[in-house]
C-alpha cells in the first residue's frame, strides 16, 4: 500500500494521544498563540484556506464562524459535534482517541475567533474511550492555560457532554437542544439557525470534529500551505472512512481531490479476492451511489456535486457485484426509519413506508405498483422534515433507482 500523501491529522507526529507535552513538542499551541495575538485575523485566515465543514454538508467554515462572531451577546456557545452514528463512519472517534489535541486546540481557536465562552465536546456515549480521552485532555488544557496567563481565555464552561446516543442527535439544532438540557434531541425548524439562537437561545457555533482539527494547522502553517495540500481546485485533506468489500478497510487521510479509483485500488488494496466492483455509497448511506462509470471522479465537494452526489462525511462503503443493492438500501432505510424522532409525521410515516416497500421488493413479494410508489416517495420526501434525515433516506432510494433500476425490476419479475 502506498504511503498516504500530505497527511496532517493522521500524521504519526500529531497522533500524540492524551500526552500534551508531545503535542507541544511538535508545534502544538502555535496556532492558538497566533489566534490570541490577532483574533480578528483568524476568520480571514480560515476563509483564505477554503476549509469546509467535514461533517457532511461541506459549508464554508468561515461563514459559520463569522455569523457567530457578529452576534452581540455576552455568552456564546461552541459545540464540537462528535455524535458520529451513521453506518460506515468512524473517522471522528479515531481523531478523538488518537489525535485529540488537534481537536481541542481547534476548538479554542474557534472560540477566540467567535467570542464563544462555553465550549463543549459533544460525544456519542457509545464511544467510551473517546470520552475518557477527551475529558483527560480538556483537563490538561485547562491546567496548561492556567499556567500561561498570556494565553488566558475567559471560559465559563469547557467540558465533555455526552450526546443522547441517537442518530438524530447529530443534527445541529438537536445537538444544541440536548446541550441546553432538553430531555430529547428534537431538531428545530430553521430559521433561526444556531448561530442566532442555539443553546438556550444563545449564539452557537457547531462544527464537526475533523473541521476543528484542521483549524489549528491552518493557523500555524498558513492558508496557502493548506490549500496546496489538495489536488486540482480542491483545498486541504480529507479523512475517508473506507469499508465494505475491499482488501484494506480503514481511515485514510488523503488530498482532497483524489479519485475514487485511487482510494479503492491504491489505498484500499482493491476488491476482495474474486469480487468485482459494483458501487460505493458515498458519504455514508444518506447520500448517493456511484457505479463503475464514476470511478475516476475526484473526491471533493464540487466534483461530486457536479455528479449530483456529495462527499458527506467521507464514508465510502464499497460493494461488489454479489451485493443485493435492494437489500442493502432496505437495511439503510430501515436504519433511518428507526432513527426518526417522530416529530415530523411525513418523516416518520414516509421512511417507514419506504422501508416496508423496499423489504417487500427485496423478499420477492413486490409488484410494479410497489416500485411506482417507492419512486413517488423518493421524489416527494426530500426537504419535508425539520432536519435532513428524511432527505437522506430519500436520496439513497432515488440514487439506487437511477443507477440500479434493473436490479429492482429483475427481482419483481422473477
Amino acid at each position: 500500500m502506498p504511503q498516504a500523501l500530505n497527511q496532517v491529522l493522521l500524521n504519526p507526529s500529531n497522533l500524540t494521544g492524551a500526552n500534551l507535552s508531545s503535542w507541544l513538542d511538535v508545534g502544538g499551541s502555535e496556532g492558538l498563540r497566533k489566534a490570541i495575538a490577532n483574533p480578528k485575523q483568524v476568520i480571514p485566515t480560515i476563509k483564505q484556506s477554503e476549509l469546509r465543514g467535514m461533517g457532511g454538508a461541506g459549508f464554508p467554515t468561515w461563514r459559520k464562524w463569522e455569523a457567530v462572531a457578529r452576534q452581540k451577546s455576552e455568552d456564546k456557545w461552541l459545540i464540537c459535534n462528535g455524535n458520529e452514528d451513521e453506518p460506515g463512519t468512524f473517522k471522528d472517534r479515531l481523531l478523538l482517541e488518537k489525535g485529540p489535541h488537534q481537536v481541542v486546540e481547534g476548538m479554542l481557536i474557534a472560540a477566540v475567533a467567535t467570542g464563544a465562552n462555553h465550549i463543549v465536546a459533544y460525544i456519542n456515549p457509545h464511544e467510551t474511550e473517546a470520552i475518557a480521552v477527551m475529558r483527560q485532555v480538556i483537563g490538561l488544557w485547562r491546567d496548561w492555560l492556567g499556567d500561561n496567563p498570556d494565553l488566558a481565555l475567559e471560559l465559563k464552561r469547557f467540558e465533555v457532554v455526552e450526546s443522547s446516543g441517537f442518530y438524530i442527535g447529530g443534527e445541529e439544532s438537536a445537538a444544541a437542544n440536548w446541550v441546553g438540557g432538553s430531555d430529547f434531541p428534537f431538531p428545530k425548524s430553521k430559521p433561526p439557525y444556531p448561530f442566532e439562537s442555539g443553546v438556550n437561545g444563545l449564539p452557537t457555533l457547531i462544527n464537526n470534529i475533523e473541521t476543528y482539527a484542521h483549524a489549528c494547522h491552518i493557523l500555524r502553517d498558513g492558508p496557502e500551505w493548506y490549500r496546496g495540500l489538495g489536488l486540482g481546485d480542491a483545498a486541504g485533506t480529507k479523512i475517508y472512512s473506507l469499508s465494505g468489500d475491499i482488501q484494506q478497510p480503514g481511515a485514510y487521510e488523503l488530498p482532497m481531490g483524489i479519485t475514487l479509483r485511487e482510494l479503492i485500488d491504491d489505498f484500499g488494496g482493491g476488491m476482495l479476492a474474486g469480487k468485482t466492483f459494483k458501487a460505493v455509497f458515498t458519504g455514508g448511506p444518506s447520500n448517493t451511489l456511484l457505479n463503475a462509470d464514476d470511478l475516476d471522479v475526484r473526491l471533493d465537494f464540487d466534483s461530486l456535486k457536479a455528479k449530483n452526489s456529495g462527499l458527506g462525511t467521507g464514508a465510502m462503503i464499497v460493494v461488489s457485484e454479489e451485493t443485493d443493492i435492494v437489500r442493502q438500501v432496505a437495511g439503510y432505510v430501515e436504519f433511518f426509519a428507526s432513527s426518526s424522532c417522530g416529530q415530523c409525521p411525513v418523516c416518520k410515516i414516509g421512511t417507514r413506508q419506504a422501508a416496508s416497500l423496499l423489504r417487500k421488493i427485496e423478499q420477492g413479494r413486490g409488484h410494479s405498483s410497489d416500485l411506482k410508489e417507492l419512486i413517488n416517495l423518493s421524489e416527494m420526501l426530500p426537504g419535508s422534515g425539520r432536519c435532513g434525515l428524511v432527505t437522506g433516506a430519500a436520496t439513497v432510494i432515488r440514487s439506487s433507482l437511477e443507477k440500479f433500476r434493473p436490479d429492482y425490476i429483475r427481482i419483481i419479475n422473477r
